[in-house]
């Protein structure tokens, strides 16, 4: 039988206003990054055998 979830914390102080600004301003990503995303996405729709 499955374990229950826990709860999950909430974030306070320092740790949820720097979580705040990494939401805020995520980290660009270069366009060798999104080729390599887009061709291992092409991989696996390419072997999965469900129709999309």
């Amino acid at each position: 039988m499955a374990r229950p979830i826990k709860e999950t914390p909430e974030l306070r102080g320092n740790d949820a206003v720097r979580f705040a600004t990494l939401i805020a301003n995520p980290k660009p990503v270069s366009e060798e990054e999104k080729e390599r995303a887009r061709k291992a996405y092409e991989l696996m729709k390419s072997i999965s055998n469900s129709q999309w």
